[in-house]
């Protein structure tokens, strides 16, 4: 398991730090789902990604959607065929 924190030291160029703060927030900005930006990586959303991947999460659940409207049509047409009226 990665450490999570900052140590408290002196860091005598800007880049030092900035490596330091990389490593920590690092992890999580790349692979924690966050609900409040659309369960989306931080990252993702970061570089732009995030209304891609969004079109095309709606994409699949409409076409789930769809499959599952077609399976429960069929299925009530097979019910109508085996049934005595």
């Amino acid at each position: 398991m990665v450490a999570r924190r900052l140590l408290l030291e002196n860091y005598f160029l800007p880049g030092d730090l900035e490596r330091q703060i990389g490593a920590l927030v690092a992890p999580d900005g790349n692979q924690r789902y966050h609900e409040s930006i659309g369960n989306l990586a931080p990252a993702v959303v970061h570089h732009g990604r995030g209304a891609k991947i969004l079109k095309i999460r709606e994409e699949i659940k409409k076409q789930k959607s769809n499959q599952s409207l077609r399976y429960e049509t069929a299925k009530a047409f097979r019910k109508t065929l085996t049934t005595d009226g």
